[in-house]
């Protein structure tokens, strides 16, 4: 199995005076980064695609010290666009042939999580959690009868759904999958469209019709996307001692 790692980006919400990527953040004296690579080995992921941007040197350097994937890294040197770019940038391992896991790399998260992603029995898996604080943040996945009929942060008024719940930033895709991905995102740059977020790639695919997407529901498991100052306090406060009670 292939992850990608998507890690280029500024960070600007969070106001980091130290000018660090957000991956190498740490919790509990360790990184996001370094906690990514000890889950993936643990998780038989043998392949680790890095998309770096902002700090990039910084994460190279890191990179160094940590025992993990196999890892080859691409750089996005227009960080400040859309994140479709950074995909755009590691397509080649969308269309590798192999399983994939794209996966935002400024999340903290309890191991559980991406254990449940790879052994979930949809080829294809986006995870769910239930447990969320409404608002215009949450990227949220709506579901009818279990298919997904909205992928996005702001819902249209009226959409019909029986099952909601925040993404958690982490998708596996078969190889089929994977590809008709990269293909979508090869359109998305070709079309001019450098200033989506990946999400929206991702949205395209799943209300195509064309792929049965399956939902893993990790409600109760702890975890944090890291995009604000006060994420950092309930990354440490919170979100850490419940991976660490686990």
């Amino acid at each position: 199995m292939h992850a990608i790692l998507l890690a280029a980006g500024v960070g600007r919400r969070l106001g980091q005076a130290d000018g660090r990527p957000k991956c190498l953040l740490e919790f509990g004296g360790r990184s996001l980064l370094s906690r990514h690579c000890e889950i993936l080995r643990a998780c038989g992921v043998d392949q680790l695609t890095l998309c770096l941007g902002y700090g990039a040197e910084h994460i190279v350097t890191a990179l160094e010290a940590e025992p993990g994937p196999a890892t080859l890294v691409h750089y996005n040197p227009l960080p400040t666009l859309g994140s479709i770019l950074s995909l755009w940038y590691a397509r080649a391992a969308l269309a590798s042939g192999d399983d994939v896991l794209v996966m935002d790399a400024d999340v903290l998260y309890h191991p559980d999580i991406l254990r449940r992603l790879i052994a979930a029995p949809a080829a294809d898996c986006w995870l769910m959690d239930r447990d969320f604080i409404p608002g215009d943040e949450p990227v949220k996945i709506c579901t009818r009868a279990g298919v997904i009929v909205e992928f996005r942060k702001r819902l249209a008024e009226g959409l019909e759904y029986d099952a909601i719940g925040e993404s958690v930033g982490f998708f596996k895709f078969s190889p089929t999958t994977a590809l008709a991905l990269a293909r979508l995102v090869d359109a998305y740059v070709a079309d001019g469209r450098r200033e989506a977020p990946h999400e929206e790639a991702l949205r395209d695919l799943a209300l195509g019709g064309e792929h049965a997407i399956g939902i893993e529901d990790v409600s109760g498991l702890p975890w944090l996307e890291i995009d604000f100052p006060e994420d950092l306090l309930r990354a440490r406060d919170d979100v850490l001692p419940r991976i660490e009670a686990r």
